[in-house]
């Protein structure tokens, strides 16, 4: 029989912002010391009232915007009932009737769309510390307030691939528009996935929710671990069950953490101390009837930063990098920004006329020279020392120098790697490096004559093997030539050289 994958994914991310949802405590994810970031209202004491964080409200409008969602133009804050140690107040300050966005969607690479259902705002829980061997827990309320961010899918996924291709491009958008670092390691960003498979009517079959899960990759794994399993059930006559499962990282399997065979009741009703939230079409230069809004929507739009599949479009168009190359340079955003730079600097070396031997397709070439030296080269040194790009001696006008450098022939590929790495020591420009150790390479027909001729005079049975149909020796009279030029002749001019002389 052939079951078809149902699978949803439910992801919640805490939103950059300097304070917390509803007071002035610090929202700070790097804080290691337990229950600081800490005040009366967000710990839910009597007689306190919380005040909306504005920033927060407009981060999640931005993400909507950026998912093709609705914007809700009047909306309101609720209470979500539940008792647990890691909620202060015993309630959550939530929305449930109207999410701020709703009815959006995000193209995978292979163009399907993941329709989203929703993006609320709420506010985080704390942190609950289960203690082996112990019979009590620990709980720090530091991340308790802060503004979360929840995303809910339709089931438009069927397999573990697609979850992770969806989770991975989220996770960008967020980090390119600010609105969440979205780390998962620190809990920054956590995802949930809600799993089932069709009855042979066609229906949706039980639907199980796997929990804890902390990477991307996990959450793919988990997903097709969880599909196999349900399948594995359904063929040997058992019924799978309602339920919450985790993920065991180690063992690649999930596992049954409580039942979900009855539903919670929360018992949403509005938020009484917080006022409801109107956003409004259109731009702060027009009067809406019924006063000033929060926010006009066009206003947030016109704010909205280059996406990540529009920078891929955008650096396919413009530099014609491979799609690897691309890839790369939109999930490390600052060496893109940074080979940007470079190629600026790459196209006014070209309009001052400094390439010498401009030939059909050369821009494209330097630019693929710029980004071979930079992923191999310079993302390596900086990987070494923890640092970016952006933030070495090495200016883009400097690599780009060094860039022309090599393509004229001025350096080898090996000569180049030497000069990189003395750049980034020392913050000196390339010409001095080549001039100190006297890594100028030698292109000229006429400095290499000598030492080609005398590499054919001295090697006559490889000549002749040359001549007879052979051309593998010729690497051999190359690495001669080389080592009588000390390691400087161009490889190139000299392998063109020999194949000429031995021609005749």
């Amino acid at each position: 029989m052939t079951y078809k994958p149902v699978i949803g994914l439910e992801i919640h991310a805490e939103l950059s912002t300097k304070t917390k949802m509803f007071c002035d405590s610090l929202n700070d994810p790097n804080e290691k010391h337990p229950n600081i970031n800490v005040c009366p209202i967000c710990m839910g004491h009597p007689g306190t009232l919380p005040v909306i964080n504005k920033e927060a409200v407009r981060k999640v409008v931005v993400a909507g915007l950026a998912l093709n969602c609705k914007i809700a133009e009047n909306t309101f804050f609720e209470r979500k009932n539940y008792f647990y140690p890691d909620l202060p107040k015993g309630y959550q300050i939530s929305q449930y009737q109207k999410p701020l966005c709703y009815e959006g969607y995000l193209e995978l690479i292979t163009k399907k769309k993941i329709r989203i259902t929703r993006i609320h705002l709420e506010e985080d829980a704390g942190r609950l510390y289960h203690l082996p061997d112990k019979d009590y827990s620990l709980v720090d309320y530091n991340r308790a307030g802060v503004p979360l961010m929840e995303l809910v899918t339709e089931p438009d996924f069927e397999n573990g691939q697609e979850v992770r291709e969806f989770s991975q491009e989220l996770q960008l958008i967020w980090k390119y528009l600010g609105v969440s670092d979205a780390n998962m390691e620190k809990g920054q960003m956590r995802v949930e996935v809600n799993i089932s498979l069709t009855n042979p009517d066609g229906s949706w079959g039980t639907k199980v929710e796997v929990k804890n899960i902390n990477s991307v990759k996990f959450a793919s794994d988990a997903v097709n671990y969880e599909i196999k399993r349900q399948i594995e059930l359904l063929e040997a006559g058992e019924r799978v069950k309602h339920e919450t499962r985790g993920w065991d990282e180690t063992k690649k399997v999930t596992f049954s953490q409580r039942s979900k065979e009855e539903a919670h009741d929360y018992r949403y009703f509005p938020e009484p101390d917080l006022p409801p939230i109107r956003i409004a079409n259109g731009r702060a230069s027009t009067t809406p009837v019924g006063g000033p809004p929060l926010f006009f929507i066009d206003d947030i739009r016109d704010q909205l930063f280059e996406l990540p599949q529009q920078r891929r479009d955008r650096f396919k168009k413009q530099y014609n990098l491979p799609d690897n190359d691309i890839d790369l340079f939109t999930v490390n955003k600052s060496l893109g920004d940074y080979f940007e730079h470079v190629a600026s600097e790459l196209l006014s070396f070209d309009k001052l006329g400094h390439l010498k031997r401009p030939d059909a397709g050369h821009q494209d070439k330097l630019f693929k020279l710029a980004s071979n030296y930079l992923i191999t080269e310079l993302r390596r040194m900086c990987e070494e020392v923890s640092a970016e790009s952006a933030d070495t001696k090495i200016t883009p006008e400097m690599f780009a120098d060094l860039v022309v450098r090599v393509f004229h022939g001025e350096i080898s590929s090996s000569g180049a790697q030497i000069v990189l790495k003395e750049m980034f020591s020392t913050g000196k420009n390339p010409g001095e490096i080549i001039r100190e150790k006297d890594l100028e390479q030698i292109s000229s027909v006429d400095e290499l004559s000598i030492a080609v001729k005398m590499a054919v005079a001295d090697n006559p049975k490889v000549v002749e093997e040359i001549r007879g149909g052979n051309d593998a020796p010729i690497k051999f009279l190359i690495g001669m030539v080389m080592k009588n030029t000390k390691g400087k002749a161009n490889p190139q001019v000299v392998e063109e050289m020999l194949k000429e002389i031995l021609k005749s």
